[in-house]
């Protein structure tokens, strides 16, 4: 491949990944087109972008940005995984598809990069079992509200003492 076509394609590949700062590298060599087809499109009903590259390429389009960790020491192809709600979320679904040994025999995760950072195959799956954002949302709202349903229960309880009283004072007179 000449000179010229490498910067091509890794002009195009830079176009491509600009804006992504976070991203899972995994191994689907090996796949067929069938499992090929099934991955890109569950991937792509969750939000997710997929990209085969070859890594000499991937590490040209991405020197200088944060994803270039990603690519160091890293040989042959790999596919380029980002998107998705946010990032655990991209984690949490990439390692669901690396245990589902049956659909998807020859997808393994690589590893990734995350706020500049390269991971491990490892960290990946550590990563997976953090909290998502609306989980994270979801515990923080229930955070927020706890209190204040106490604070309510607390004021409405002695009022609905007082009141149910009242009632039974007036049916016993009535």
């Amino acid at each position: 491949m000449s000179k010229f076509v490498k910067d091509l394609l890794s002009k195009d590949l830079a176009s491509r990944l600009d804006g992504v700062t976070d991203c899972v590298l995994a191994d689907v060599v090996g796949m067929d087109a069938i499992s090929s087809t099934d991955l890109r499109r569950r991937l792509r009903d969750k939000g997710i972008g997929m990209m085969v590259v070859k890594n000499s390429l991937a590490r040209r389009a991405t020197e200088g940005t944060s994803l270039a960790p990603a690519f160091e020491g890293i040989e042959g192809s790999h596919a380029v995984l980002w998107g998705a709600e946010d990032f655990v979320s991209l984690v949490k679904e990439v390692t669901e598809l690396n245990e589902d040994e049956e659909a998807f025999e020859k997808f393994e995760a690589r590893g990734g990069v995350m706020d500049g950072e390269q991971l491990t195959p490892e960290r990946v799956k550590e990563i997976s079992k953090w909290p998502s954002r609306a989980e994270q949302l979801s515990m923080l709202v229930g955070q927020i509200l706890g209190p204040g349903s106490t604070l309510a229960a607390q004021l409405i309880g002695p009022g609905g003492q007082l009141v149910s009283q009242i009632k039974q004072v007036g049916e016993e007179e009535g």
